[in-house]
């Protein structure tokens, strides 16, 4: 079970939770998955399904599914499972672990289930194996947390927000991961979407740590996910 805490104390999972997340293949590191699972912990007080957005192998899955568990509610995930553009033969994150030799592409789905059987946490989680924004269009319930970590090209970044965004209820928590203001820390599309969360007006910041960034919806107006015009 998840470790206790007070209003007092900031939440952390119980060192079970912790060390099944240090050892899960992924690449979110500790400082930022703390982060993100007192965000969980808050956000899952709403009673409103966790949603993620972005599967990879599971490691931060661990962390929103045992937050959920506790809350009693489940975590949702999202990823077509064949990775992202950097994680593709010849780029910096390819691993060729997650190489399905038998169609010659990217497959983490069989590695995500290890992952979470190992952490005892499959039955608080449901895994949707599609792209996000077909998979946002035909979704139909509030959730209490949207956490974008998905593909971060300006395409796959903004069809994450705008699909998502929208179902994310008020008083939800908006987790934005790899937010790097310096171009020269990282890639600009989660920035460019923390940034218009911000400039929507609906949006709150609530907390920094490192490339993490939470956000609360603090409105429902309409301008928070709804495509940028020309």
């Amino acid at each position: 079970m998840s470790a206790a805490s007070t209003p007092e104390q900031t939440p952390v999972p119980a060192a079970e939770t912790l060390a099944a997340f240090e050892a899960a293949k992924g690449f979110m590191p500790v400082r930022e998955g703390l982060a993100l699972y007192a965000a969980a912990v808050e956000a899952g007080r709403l009673g409103l399904p966790l949603l993620e957005v972005g599967t990879y192998c599971g490691r931060s899955t661990i962390l929103l599914a045992d937050a959920a568990r506790a809350a009693g509610t489940v975590a949702v995930t999202v990823d077509h499972h064949r990775g992202s553009e950097e994680q593709q033969p010849g780029w910096e994150y390819h691993d060729p672990s997650v190489v399905d030799p038998e169609v010659d592409l990217m497959d983490t789905l069989p590695t995500f289930r290890r992952t979470l059987h190992a952490a005892g946490l499959e039955e608080y989680v449901i895994a949707v194996v599609g792209r996000s924004p077909r998979v946002a269009r035909v979704w139909g319930a509030p959730v209490g947390l949207v956490f974008v970590d998905g593909g971060h090209t300006d395409e796959h970044a903004s069809n994450d927000y705008e699909g998502w965004v929208p179902h994310l209820a008020e008083g939800g928590l908006l987790v934005i991961h790899d937010v790097f203001p310096d171009p020269a820390d990282g890639g600009q599309a989660p920035y460019r979407i923390y940034r218009r969360a911000l400039e929507s007006g609906a949006f709150t910041e609530v907390g920094v740590t490192d490339s993490l960034r939470v956000l609360r919806r603090t409105a429902l107006g309409d301008r928070a996910g709804t495509p940028l015009t020309a």
